[in-house]
């Protein structure tokens, strides 16, 4: 069941990559060899900027995409802040009622929001609707969108389909086929430091937008873009591009590299049979998820050495590609499981 855990330097009881994933031996190191660099200055900014380009086309094969559709930028909400700027003056969007407000607040400041229940999305979408935007897997609940049935109500009523897949990219297999912006963390199940993210954004998409952060990085030519008029931005998805912290996709391309050569289905089937296996440990029913959310004393974790977090209430603990069944049954022999 367990993947090769020798690809990662990580403690016993790490049950917590919904907060923040570890990196692979090889992301970690190739980051250190740049610090390194930018220590001594014994090296130019370009093959640290390579890394950008590897970690583009490593996300847009991963989901499904070309590279040409996919920006880079910072963090989710950054990223949903420009998407934002595609909807008319008081469109609706509909979101869940217990979303990350990464995916809530630009909504909140830019549009009229509609709460609903996450199991509702799909017959929420009215004729009225402008966008629907969840989360592919929810952070607190571990839940899993039924993403088809989003889309297709969606594309029923013309309806934008914007979705974060910061908790799903990495262990969930994902396609952008029908979704108009798919935004991702790259720090949680992607392994890379915090700092780099991902916006997979549709041609459709992109002639509503905005350049909100247009900058040299996001030009036609980005060795010509460093001054003076006139505007001369990229033409595809690079127009949204913010100017990115280098050290980040240093460590994000050797991390998602590594995810591809790996399969994320393989990923998939190793982090839901440990959830599941925690689940049942428990008395519980199986899931589809790596996230299991649970009515559980975390102290008692806390005591053993298990690091999960707390989230709504309960006790969130997530199971990735470097988690072991030993990490899993240490947890259940910590909460007195049978």
């Amino acid at each position: 069941m367990d993947l090769d855990s020798a690809l990662w330097d990580a403690e016993p009881g790490w049950l917590n990559t919904a907060s923040y994933g570890l990196p692979p031996r090889r992301a970690f190191e190739e980051l250190q060899a740049v610090l390194a660099h930018w220590r001594h200055g014994s090296s130019d900014w370009k093959p640290w900027d390579a890394s950008v380009g590897r970690s583009r086309a490593a996300f847009a094969r991963m989901v499904g995409a070309v590279a040409e559709d996919v920006s880079v930028g910072s963090t989710v909400s950054q990223i949903m802040s420009t998407v934002a700027t595609a909807l008319p003056p008081g469109a609706e969007v509909v979101v869940p009622e217990i979303e990350f407000t990464s995916n809530l607040f630009p909504w909140a400041v830019a549009a009229r929001v509609r709460t609903v229940p996450a199991d509702r999305l799909a017959d929420a979408i009215t004729a009225s609707t402008g966008a629907v935007a969840f989360s592919l897997v929810q952070s607190a609940t571990g839940e899993v969108a039924p993403l088809a049935d989003i889309v297709a109500a969606a594309r029923d009523h013309d309806a934008l389909v914007i979705a974060d897949g910061s908790q799903a990219c990495g262990w969930l297999p994902v396609n952008v086929d029908g979704v108009d912006a798919l935004a991702c963390a790259a720090y949680k199940w992607l392994m890379a430091p915090r700092g780099a993210a991902f916006g997979y954004l549709s041609p459709r998409l992109r002639e509503r937008m905005r350049p909100l952060a247009a900058n040299w990085y996001a030009g036609a030519d980005e060795g010509g873009s460093f001054y003076g008029p006139p505007l001369r931005l990229a033409g595809d998805a690079r127009a949204f591009d913010l100017s990115p912290a280098w050290f980040c996709y240093v460590g994000a391309a050797p991390a998602l590299e590594l995810l591809n050569e790996i399969g994320v289905e393989r990923v998939r089937d190793h982090d839901v049979a440990l959830a599941n296996r925690f689940r049942a440990g428990l008395g519980l029913e199986p899931s589809d998820s790596a996230i299991v959310s649970v009515d559980a004393p975390g102290e008692r974790l806390e005591a053993a050495g298990i690091r999960a977090a707390v989230r709504a209430g309960k006790v969130r603990a997530s199971f990735h590609a470097y988690t072991t069944t030993a990490d899993v049954d240490r947890a259940l022999e910590a909460l007195g499981a049978p």
